[in-house]
């Protein structure tokens, strides 16, 4: 048999890999100043949430002598949050968390229907940042000559610019600093202490603190904060469907894309103005997208760019996934021009506002606003606390009876000095008295209140010798007004030795 040869086999080349960097090197964002409805609307809401954020620790409320005049405080001194004339004590935080609810909530309600509109239009990052970039604009020029001035050396004219810049945004942000210690304490009064050096140490730390994530987030980090930092659009997909309204581009009319005057190409001349204006830099076209906050500048810069061609506006705009769909199965078979864009408008459809997860949405709101009104209506104006000593729990007398010692604070949130009657209800023989305090004809002790704060009593109830009962009794301390009606009532125990 001849000998059977085999094939050479060669070794396989190793593959070369080339691993990608860990970290990217920032691309700076340039936007671009734009025109139009949209941003229109985002300088209103702008002008509107600064000027309440800087103005309203100004705003005055008589409550009274001896009280804070601030409309809205945070008293930490006091222990008091006011507002206007709502005013929240420490063991009412369940009204914040009934707040921070119904924000969240509506946060979610408002995103289901009209996607991102509150990181497009309200977000502090975004409000805060639309003014450092207005003042960018106004000193270093517009997108093209930051640019250009960037790419310069270091002359006179880019020191000039830049330390100008940048001097406007700490002014900016040091009013935001100083803005917000006001919220805790009164304006009127702290602000001569602050300019004179006689604040305490706390309110320059948060003056500072604020001063500084305010220059460096609206000026330096701007898009980083709702690419990275913001853990917002990770989950706002679970809060969007195809009836929320997002922005979007119409790619059915747009495609494809060209010169303007040429034949066969949808209305997009790829001009890239919607990339030029986007504060986060990206390229709706691309679809929906993580980086996009919803602002709706770049619908402003295409209408622009359509008017200009005399072609219709809307290339770019707010709409459902679902009208966007239905228009293009309706166009989908019409060639590029005035007839593909006529059709596709014509299949349009209405935003359906009543959908299940938006009843939803309405139920948990409606539920949350129904518990906090009813527990404001429901809102006890007296409050007693009962702690009984409990080194020793009980005090045996020379005389074999039984001593137990409490004590009693007696809170008052109105502006008035009330009177009760402290009541013990328990087993029939257990004798009552309250230091430092009156007592009625009857016997039972007159306890008094304070205006709007605590006052402290000590209660002491004996058990005479003799009076046989468990070693741990249940007993209640009842506060009853002038007509006989319980105002509040507090139970706690009376302990003895075991029988």
């Amino acid at each position: 048999m001849g000998e059977v040869k085999h094939p050479e086999r060669t070794q396989p080349e190793a593959p070369t890999t080339t691993s990608a960097p860990l970290y990217a090197t920032r691309q700076k964002v340039y936007p671009k100043a734009v025109h139009g409805s949209v941003r229109r609307a985002k300088w209103l809401i702008l002008a509107l949430c600064l000027g309440l954020y800087y103005t309203v620790p100004l705003i005055r409320w008589d409550r009274g002598p001896e009280m804070p005049d601030q409309a809205v405080l945070v008293d930490m001194n006091a222990g008091r949050l006011f507002f206007f004339w709502i005013e929240i004590w420490p063991q009412e935080v369940y009204y914040l968390t009934g707040l921070l609810m119904l924000g969240a909530i509506g946060l979610f309600a408002a995103t289901s229907l009209f996607g991102r509109v509150w990181c497009g239009f309200a977000c502090p990052q975004t409000v805060w940042t639309d003014l450092f970039m207005l003042v960018e604009r106004k000193v270093q020029g517009d997108r093209n000559a930051r640019m250009k001035l960037d790419l310069q050396p270091w002359t006179g004219e880019w020191l000039r610019k830049k330390a100008l810049t940048h001097a406007i945004w700490l002014g900016i942000a040091a009013a935001t600093g100083g803005a917000w210690i006001m919220y805790f304490n009164d304006a009127l009064e702290m602000t001569p202490r602050f300019f004179t050096g006689q604040a305490s140490l706390e309110v320059y730390f948060f003056f500072g603190l604020f001063t500084a994530t305010t220059y460096l987030l609206a000026g330096w980090a701007r898009e980083q904060v709702c690419t990275y930092m913001c853990p917002w659009p990770r989950f706002q997909a679970a809060m969007l469907d195809e009836n929320s309204l997002v922005v979007t581009y119409r790619a059915w009319r747009g495609e494809p894309r060209g010169k303007a005057k040429a034949e066969g190409i949808g209305d997009c001349v790829d001009c890239r103005a919607c990339v030029h204006v986007c504060p986060t830099g990206i390229d709706i076209r691309d679809g929906q997208q993580l980086e996009c906050i919803g602002c709706g500048l770049c619908i402003d810069a295409c209408d622009d760019v359509m008017g200009k061609l005399g072609r219709p506006k809307g290339l770019i705009a707010f709409e459902t996934l679902t009208s966007l769909a239905a228009s293009e199965a309706a166009a989908q078979f019409v060639p590029p021009g005035p007839q593909r864009s006529a059709c596709g408008m014509q299949a349009r459809r209405p935003q359906k506002i009543i959908r299940p997860r938006t009843l939803i949405y309405a139920g948990v709101l409606t539920l949350v606003v129904a518990v906090m009104a009813g527990s404001w209506l429901l809102r006890q104006t007296t409050s007693l606390a009962v702690l009984r000593d409990r080194a020793p729990i009980f005090v045996k007398l020379s005389d074999g009876g039984i001593r137990n010692a409490y004590t009693l604070k007696l809170g008052d949130k109105t502006r008035g000095v009330e009177a009760y009657n402290l009541v013990l209800d328990g087993p029939k023989g257990l004798h009552l008295i309250v230091l430092d305090a009156e007592s009625d004809p009857s016997g039972a002790p007159v306890l008094t209140t304070r205006p709007d704060g605590i006052t402290q009593w000590r209660a002491l109830v004996t058990a005479p010798a003799g009076l046989k009962l468990p070693d741990s009794v249940p007993v209640t301390f009842k506060l009853v007004d002038a007509r006989g009606h319980t105002e509040v009532s507090t139970a706690s125990v009376f302990l003895g030795p075991k029988p």
